[in-house]
């Protein structure tokens, strides 16, 4: 079983930055592939960003590369998400998940999932 919660979400202005941290706890992180997710109001829960379990390789959504960067720190058993440039468009609830070592961008594949971390950005 893994826990895993998420914080650093909050208000911000068009143009500004957040970084959300993921801790997870109850098995070896190192293992375990990473995923952030993002749901607006009356919207499907979309993928954003995804790292594998050593921290080479990663995946991002179309609507966030460039602006969006995850990361890993397997001492401190955190995952990260560096958002830059924020647009109004990227208020939602972020959810941070994990599965087995492999980056996946569906939904489907990961096993474990935080409560979320509410995200608005103001225009």
């Amino acid at each position: 079983q893994v826990q895993l919660v998420e914080s650093g979400g909050g208000l911000v202005q068009t143009g500004g930055s957040l970084r959300l941290s993921c801790a997870a706890s109850g098995r070896t992180f190192s293992n375990l592939a990473m995923g952030w997710f993002r749901q607006a109001p009356g919207k499907e829960r979309e993928f954003v960003a995804a790292i594998n379990w050593s921290g080479g390789t990663a995946a991002y959504a179309d609507s966030v590369k460039g602006r969006f960067t995850i990361s890993r720190d397997n001492v401190k058993n955190t995952a990260y998400l560096q958002m830059n440039s924020l647009e109004p468009e990227d208020t939602a609830l972020y959810y941070c998940a994990a599965r087995s070592r492999l980056v996946r961008t569906t939904e489907l594949e990961y096993i474990y999932w935080g409560q979320g971390t509410q995200v608005t950005v103001s225009s």
